[in-house]
């Protein structure tokens, strides 16, 4: 699977992901993209899920029609510390993915 990380989530966190191909929006050259183009510029990469922690983000976008799955993490902050918890998860949500749809994690 292919997994991009939203410009949101901390970078480290991508060590995480070793049995993912695992990039950053940053890593690609996306940065400051508005989610709607990073969506499909993320599609068009042949990426198969977004992980992101924007809590607004399945009210901002229309994920009718798209050929990437969605996850956004639900987090007290975007530390280590706080999303740690939420990776087995994170795992599960990415294991189970489809195309189009989006799956919330945490509280």
């Amino acid at each position: 699977m292919k997994l991009l990380l939203d410009e949101c989530v901390p970078r480290k966190l991508k060590n995480l992901f070793s049995k993912f191909e695992c990039r950053t929006v940053p890593e690609i050259g996306l940065s400051g993209r508005k989610n709607g183009e990073l969506l499909s510029l993320a599609e068009e990469a042949g990426f198969d899920a977004f992980l992101t922690l924007d809590q607004g983000f399945e009210y901002e976008q229309s994920l009718l029609g798209r050929n990437i799955g969605i996850v956004v993490v639900c987090a007290r902050t975007s530390q280590m510390g706080d999303l740690l918890p939420l990776m087995p998860d994170i795992f599960q949500a990415l294991t189970s993915i489809k195309a189009g749809l989006l799956v919330r994690v945490g509280k």
